[in-house]
């Protein structure tokens, strides 16, 4: 009696391919996301953790209505000023934003630098339990009075003693996130660090395996990966950058009706720097730090205080910026492009990329190696910061003359 031949074996199924594009802040990752989705029929699923905010679009580096017109956009005007978002609620949005952007036949564009944000959404979140609202509602009380009350250490030493000695390393008056690390203990009786993040797993598998080196098609392996990643860096030299950041900053506040306008409305709507996600964000605490110190001065500044505040809000950019490379370099899915060679070839490739995985080796007359843009220590000791919009105190004029109109509460 014939045997029945076993059925063949079925094809793999290829993975639906999702571009990464990240980079740190003023290195034009924006710009180039929007011009690849353009080519390749795409939709920009935003990765910043502040453009998800009505309201707060010039501090943000928001897309224009026009380039939003364009190139359908998502994740963008999602949340009101006085809402939290978290890594995870991003993992959960993003995910969906990109299946239902695959359902309609386009391509994911990913784009933003928020590097957390990017790591859960490629490898997953952690399996951390959800909180009941019985829980979540005993830690708000556990918690109150000290935020009541300014007592952040106070707060912090509860949740170490609880059992969280990380909590100790929180930003100041993140109390979102002490919240969130109280409620996990109080959930499962251990702190956040007990649960495994699913990076830290991957990481570890191909370290072990010894695949983290990059594969033929110029990536890492990413076999257990729900999607097929194709991430790039977005880089350069660490002066340049820091050029193009002061410049940036100085234009979001060179219009009255920018960041300044913005930071003002945050303000009046009874927000205060740092209290919450969108008043922590970089530019908008610092303005809204400057506008108080008017406000308490009868709507007066002088050339001086302004110019400070500037230098400040510039510092804390650059600094973010050296945040970011450090992260993104040890993140060995991205590809690292340099931003100063001609963008028509950085899109090609790119799109080339998309289209071939056997084209996904950076050329070298693209690749920036990634300590390259980890300049000399020497020439970021001598780096100065120059102003080129307010270079003296009559650039500073129409400034202060708004700040009279304006900041007398």
């Amino acid at each position: 009696m014939a045997t029945a031949s076993p059925p063949p074996a079925e094809k793999k199924r290829n993975k639906d391919t999702v571009v990464v594009i990240s980079g740190p802040t003023g290195a034009g990752k924006s710009r180039l996301a929007l011009e690849v989705a353009r080519r390749l029929g795409g939709e920009i699923i935003s990765a910043d953790s502040v453009q998800v905010y009505r309201g707060l679009d010039v501090g943000s580096a928001k897309p224009s209505a026009a380039e939003m017109g364009a190139v359908p956009h998502h994740l963008i005007d999602i949340l009101d000023t006085t809402d939290d978002y978290s890594a995870g609620a991003f993992f959960r949005d993003a995910r969906r934003a990109t299946q239902h952007v695959l359902d309609r036949g386009r391509v994911p564009v990913v784009a933003g630098g928020t590097g957390l944000y990017l790591r859960w959404y490629i490898y997953g979140k952690p399996d951390v339990p959800q909180s009941s609202m019985d829980t979540t509602s005993a830690v708000w009380s556990e918690l109150i009075g000290f935020r009541e009350s300014g007592q952040w250490e106070e707060a912090v030493e509860l949740v170490v003693q609880a059992g969280d000695p990380k909590a100790l390393d929180l930003s100041v008056n993140n109390w979102n996130r002490l919240s969130r690390r109280l409620e996990i203990i109080r959930s499962s009786g251990s702190p956040p660090s007990a649960f495994t993040l699913p990076y830290n797993s991957f990481h570890e598998h191909h370290v072990d395996a010894k695949l983290t080196e990059v594969s033929a098609d110029g990536n890492c392996e990413t076999g257990k990966l729900d999607y097929d990643f194709f991430c790039i860096f977005l880089a350069s030299s660490r002066v340049e950058l820091y050029r193009s950041i002061d410049l940036r900053c100085e234009e979001m506040l060179a219009d009255t009706g920018g960041l300044l306008s913005e930071a003002s409305w945050l303000l009046d709507i009874g927000l205060h720097p740092h209290i919450n996600s969108a008043t922590r964000a970089i530019g908008y605490k610092q303005t809204m730090e400057y506008l108080l110190q008017c406000r308490q001065n009868g709507g007066e500044s002088t050339p001086q205080e302004f110019l400070q505040f500037l230098a400040k809000f510039k510092s804390t950019s650059r600094n973010f910026a050296k945040r970011q490379i450090t992260w993104f370099r040890n993140e060995m899915i991205y590809q690292w492009v340099d931003a100063s060679q001609p963008f028509e070839e950085v899109v090609q490739f790119i799109c080339d990329a998309y289209h071939d995985r056997g084209a996904r080796v950076v050329p070298e007359s693209l690749e920036m190696r990634r300590e390259s843009c980890m300049h000399k220590a020497r020439d970021l000791k001598t780096y100065r910061s120059e102003n080129r919009v307010f270079r003296g105190d009559d650039d500073c004029s129409h400034i202060l003359d708004w700040i009279r109109r304006t900041q007398r509460k």
